[in-house]
C-alpha cells in the first residue's frame, strides 16, 4: 500500500497515531497492545535522514517519539481532551446519581441532558472548588 502524504499531513498523522496509541496504552503498563507500538514505530521511522528526523530517537532498538516531539505540545492537547472528558463523565454520572440510576430512555433523556448541562455550567464557573465528598 502506498499513500501520498505532504510534509504537514505527514506531521498530523504522526500526531493522531501518538495520540491514539497513549489512548490504547499508556494506562497498561507491561500489558501493552505491542501491534499499536509497532506502527507507531513503523511510522516515527520515516522521519529518519529527512527534515522531521528530531522528532524520532532510538530506544531498545525501535524508533520511538522524541523528547523533542514530546515536548511539542502533543501532551497538553492530550491534557485538554483528559480535562473535557473528565468533567463530562463526571456531570453524567452525577445526573444519573441524582436521578437514582435509572435506565436511560427517551422520556427520561433530556431531564439527563438538563442535569449534566447544570453541571457542565458549574464546572466551568468553578472548576471542582464546589464538590464535597463524603458526609458533612
Amino acid at each position: 500500500m502506498t499513500i501520498e502524504l505532504s510534509a504537514k499531513e505527514f506531521r498530523r498523522l504522526l500526531d493522531m497515531v501518538f495520540i491514539g496509541n497513549w489512548v490504547l496504552n499508556s494506562t497498561r503498563g507491561d500489558d501493552r497492545f505491542e501491534d499499536y507500538d509497532n506502527v507507531e514505530s513503523k511510522l516515527f521511522a520515516l522521519c529518519k535522514n529527512t527534515p522531521m528526523e528530531s522528532l524520532v530517537e532510538e530506544y531498545q532498538g525501535k524508533s520511538v517519539p522524541s523528547q523533542a516531539f514530546n515536548d511539542g505540545g502533543i501532551h497538553e492537547a492530550i491534557v485538554n481532551y483528559e480535562d473535557n472528558i473528565f468533567y463530562d463523565v463526571l456531570a453524567e454520572e452525577l445526573a444519573r446519581r441524582d436521578m437514582g440510576y435509572p435506565e436511560i430512555t427517551s422520556r427520561n433523556y433530556d431531564e439527563l441532558v438538563s442535569r449534566m448541562e447544570d453541571y457542565i455550567d458549574e464546572f466551568e464557573l468553578n472548576g471542582t472548588d464546589n464538590i464535597i465528598v463524603g458526609a458533612e
